[in-house]
């Protein structure tokens, strides 16, 4: 038998029976303990009231309402089933929408003395948005209407109207009466004239939406470094990956081979949707959290701006043209969301004008990101096509995103201001939050739409110096070679963040003479911190002998005597040192000219330099 997972959603307007309904489900497969059973027989005012097994909060209970998003799990002999009982008021619609975003069947309950409401269409056409084709509906309380043929009949005729209007939409219909089980999990004699398959036993039919048959996708999530070894750990959003596959690893577009899939103590020779996992690269390549590995033969699009439905969950109205995070799969970068083409009238699917974006509002945007996001469209990959969008102040999950078209990017952010180079030295041992450090002001100066570069010192002499070693002559050569590419993007208008330990003080001054505008930033931590935080064990190494001449054990590292910034970061917080780093290159750039002892005037120029 198949026991593929089937993650289903409910929506219906208040009091039409949902939670009852996934209670009864719960109860009659066998997926209640008995603890929580004679939980719900203490609170029930009468018999056992099944409801009360997804409402968990006791807040719910009294008002009589569900509203939030309650996952529930449970199993026949045939299958597996996630289930989300949301809440159906107009007031909630980010909470549909959070429970519909990973499902693949809709039910919709409908109260067979009400018939279909305008709520009704409207779960309906959000199910619809959310790419969910297969609906159930739900016609309850068949009891309390005399168990009419006729009236079941002339709500299906009713929604069926609807569902002219849901393109591809796959509707089922069953009359049931949740509370004492009729037609959920068996089908009822008290229903005899309905001879279709009980909600369960058609839930069980339906083929499961795992995403196999699309592109593979994962987005890393982890590094796991181990004897020697290295796997790149995440969810796979789609697809199938096997040993001795090649995938393109976004963004350098570097082509790579699966070596091996392990799992936990065995091999694995594939794995699938949406299994998280390990892959071990026969190709060495240096990957991180945010990167993506993916199809090699059908790669995600490219996109920096791109036409998205959102969702929008925040009591705070949308700012347009203002920084916030986009989350796609494992990676977090900044964008904004430049304008609002329309909101959606979700009762009738019209597109209506729209200037603001407001709670609970769902409308189409134009947006863009400062880093390009590796992605699908929606329609064609649920999970690579869609994002959250989470407010950078505080932290919130403000919007859900689903991407409908790539636009064109232009050569340049429209936005931007450019203003003079400045290449920014961040120096110190290893592990004392250099490239912690650059990334974050990375990320804030992108934010600001400055053209930023960083340089990290692991990667350059990955690539531009590698074959050097670490005697004293090559250390320097190194440190010359990142001070050569720093000088060049810096004379072209670019904002160049270097993270390098670079231990001589003879060295960085001549890299400081060198360029024309610089700013050293003494990233500053005990040697004791950066041993504690040292997750590479290049300093156990160090003092085992293993790693001779490691800066701070048996090398040493020369402190600068007047770094325009000295971050102590075993005593602030990263935001407290990023800020002042922030703060010192904005009043630098804000100046209009460089600050060295030749005090050399640079032309402003933009021009688009990529390493």
């Amino acid at each position: 038998m198949s026991q593929e997972l089937l993650r289903i959603s409910t929506a219906g307007s208040v009091d039409d029976g949902k939670s009852t309904l996934i209670g009864r489900l719960l109860y009659d497969s066998g997926g209640v303990y008995e603890d929580q059973l004679q939980a719900v027989r203490r609170v029930s005012r009468n018999g056992l009231d099944l409801a009360l097994l997804t409402d968990g909060l006791r807040s719910e209970r009294e008002q009589g309402i569900t509203i939030d998003v309650a996952y529930r799990y449970f199993s026949t002999p045939r299958r597996k089933f996630i289930i989300a009982d949301t809440p159906g008021h107009e007031q909630y619609t980010r909470n549909m929408a959070t429970g519909a975003s990973t499902a693949s069947v809709a039910l919709i309950l409908i109260d067979a003395r009400k018939g279909v409401l305008p709520q009704t269409v409207r779960h309906a056409s959000i199910a619809w948005l959310l790419g969910i084709r297969q609906v159930v509906v739900v016609i309850n309380k068949m009891d309390l209407v005399g168990f009419s043929e006729q009236t079941f009949f002339a709500i299906r005729e009713a929604f069926q109207r609807v569902q002219s209007t849901l393109p591809d939409a796959q509707v089922y219909f069953a009359p049931v009466v949740a509370t004492e089980g009729d037609n959920v999990t068996q089908r009822s004699e008290r229903i005899g004239w309905f001879k279709g398959p009980s909600v369960l036993e058609y839930l069980e039919t339906l083929p499961s939406e795992e995403n196999i048959d699309a592109p593979f996708r994962m987005g890393i999530q982890y590094v796991i470094r181990e004897d020697g070894h290295r796997g790149y750990a995440g969810q796979i959003a789609s697809g199938v990956v096997k040993v001795g596959d090649t995938l393109l690893a976004l963004p350098s577009r570097r082509v790579v081979r699966v070596a091996s899939i392990p799992y936990y103590n065995k091999e694995l020779l594939a794995a699938f949707a949406p299994s998280s996992v390990s892959l071990c690269l026969a190709d060495h390549v240096d990957l991180g959290r945010g990167d993506i590995l993916a199809d090699s033969d059908h790669p995600p699009e490219v996109a920096r701006a791109f036409r998205a439905r959102i969702v929008w969950m925040s009591e705070k109205a949308l700012a347009l043209n203002c920084p916030y995070l986009f989350k796609h799969l494992s990676q977090t970068v900044y964008g904004e969301i430049e304008e609002i083409h329309s909101r959606l009238d979700v009762t009738t699917l019209t597109e209506l004008p729209a200037h603001a974006l407001e709670f609970n509002d769902i409308a189409m945007v134009k947006a863009k990101t400062y880093r390009p996001l590796f992605c699908d469209r929606y329609a064609h990959n649920r999970k690579t096509g869609s994002f959250i969008v989470i407010d950078p102040d505080t932290n919130q999950t403000v919007g859900a995103g689903m991407i409908d078209a790539i636009l064109h990017q232009p050569a340049t952010l429209p936005r931007a201001t450019y203003g003079n180079g400045l290449t920014v030295w961040f120096t110190g041992l290893s592990s004392a939050g250099k490239s912690t450090l650059s990334r974050e002001v990375y990320e804030q100066l992108i934010s600001k739409g400055h053209r930023v570069e960083l340089l990290d010192g692991d990667e350059v002499r990955k690539h531009l110096s590698h074959g050097l070693g670490f005697s004293k002559e090559d250390r320097n050569e190194n440190v010359r070679r990142i001070g050569f590419v720093a000088e060049l993007l810096t004379r072209h208008g670019v904002i160049t963040l270097v993270s390098a330990i670079s231990p001589y003080r003879n060295v960085r001054e001549e890299i400081r003479e060198r360029i024309a505008n610089f700013l050293e930033v003494y990233v500053n931590a005990p040697l004791s911190v950066c041993e504690g935080r040292d997750v590479k064990g290049l300093y156990r190494k160090a003092r085992s002998g293993s790693l001779p001449q490691f800066t701070g054990i048996d090398d040493p590292y020369e402190e600068p005597l007047s770094p325009e910034v000295e971050c102590r970061t075993d005593l602030e917080t990263i935001v407290d040192s990023v800020s002042r780093i922030v703060d010192a290159i904005e009043s630098r750039l804000a100046c209009g000219k460089v600050v060295n002892k030749n005090s050399v005037q640079t032309e402003e120029r933009v021009i688009d330099v990529s390493l």
